[in-house]
């Protein structure tokens, strides 16, 4: 339910210019040192050159700040060398967001005196440095990223953790939703909790040639289709078993579900045809259709569940639907958060 820039201390990891063991973010060091540039995938590197990229009541963010959140919220950009140039610019104009409300927070919990016990920051600075390979990388880190001092490190997790203190407080800790509240949903909104009728089917399908306008067939064409269709049944009537009936689907059925074994998994009774659904309700478990002809095609299908249209009861849908609720309430108190934060802010994009 965090803000994924503020989930623990470990938002000052992006800004390391050597090997870390965080995979989930991008060294923008590496970007600093290499030219942007666009891959034959249309992928694009981002400078860092730490030019300002916004002011929020005097306060600088720079384009580190915003290549740090550029990997957080799209991280396959360092397995793939770099962004997808066409969603480049909404993950960046994202990213500026991101870093704006996070400045907006912390400085709203400065206001309101947010402190952090000597024994937590000790703690996290203990877990942030854990995150290095080894004892070198770290000082390295400190070197090319700190100036060499461990105190800016520490001024760094006491703002994550203020702002992840301020945010559970006014966000994580007033959305949380009890049962009644979710009971109380649930009554009043009976159809999102009904399950249509559904069946579990396998199939063996016998096509026209794909390189043959169905419309054009001659009579020659469709006879032997049948023929094929017709052979096809035999077999399949043989068959004692889902993986029986599987194996010969696999073999023999001309449609895609062949690799899966013919397998649909469980298809909703008003995606079927209705000549095929009509089938189906007069067929039990465990048996075998007749051939039934779609156009000019011819299905052959094996039922292995009807599943009946049903209410889900409270206790099948509980949890999920609290955190569902949950979820939405968090982002409708971090909306007005953000809102009432910027009505009071002066802030500058450079």
């Amino acid at each position: 339910m965090k803000d994924n820039i503020l989930i623990c201390v470990f938002l000052v990891v992006t800004f390391i210019g050597v090997p870390a063991q965080v995979a989930s973010h991008a060294p923008t060091g590496m970007a600093q040192n290499a030219p942007a540039k666009v891959s034959t995938h249309q992928s694009v590197v981002p400078q860092v050159s730490d030019k300002p990229v916004a002011r929020v009541n005097g306060v600088v963010l720079t384009d580190r700040d915003l290549v740090r959140e550029m990997y957080t919220i799209f991280p396959y950009a360092r397995q793939h060398n770099g962004f997808p140039k066409e969603q480049e610019a909404s993950i960046r104009q994202g990213a500026l967001e991101m870093i704006i409300f996070e400045e907006l927070v912390y400085q709203d919990a400065v206001r309101r005196k947010v402190t952090i016990p000597p024994s937590q920051l000790k703690e996290a600075e203990a877990d942030f440095q854990r995150q290095f390979g080894t004892p070198e990388q770290y000082r390295e880190f400190l070197k090319v990223e700190m100036q060499g001092n461990p105190e800016l490190v520490r001024q760094k997790i006491r703002r994550s953790l203020m702002i992840e203190t301020l945010l559970k407080e006014d966000l994580e800790n007033k959305s949380a939703v009890s049962a009644a509240e979710a009971k109380d949903y649930y009554d009043k909104n009976p159809q999102r909790f009904q399950v249509p009728e559904s069946y579990s089917i396998q199939t063996i399908s016998i096509l026209p040639p794909r390189d043959v306008d169905p419309g054009k067939l001659s009579a020659q064409q469709q006879k032997d289709i049948r023929k094929r269709a017709d052979e096809a049944l035999r077999q399949a009537k043989t068959t004692k078993s889902y993986q029986d009936f599987g194996l010969l689907a696999e073999k023999i059925s001309e449609d895609d579900f062949r690799v899966n074994m013919g397998d649909h998994n469980t298809v909703k009774g008003d995606e079927l045809p209705p000549n095929i659904v009509t089938v189906l309700e007069n067929m039990k478990p465990g048996t075998v259709s007749d051939i039934i002809q779609v156009q000019n095609a011819y299905t052959i299908i094996r039922l292995n569940a009807h599943n009946l249209a049903q209410q889900m009861t409270f206790e099948q849908v509980k949890a999920p639907l609290q955190q569902e609720l949950q979820k939405e309430k968090y982002e409708h108190l971090r909306s007005n958060l953000a809102k009432q934060l910027r009505a009071k802010a002066k802030i500058e994009v450079v």
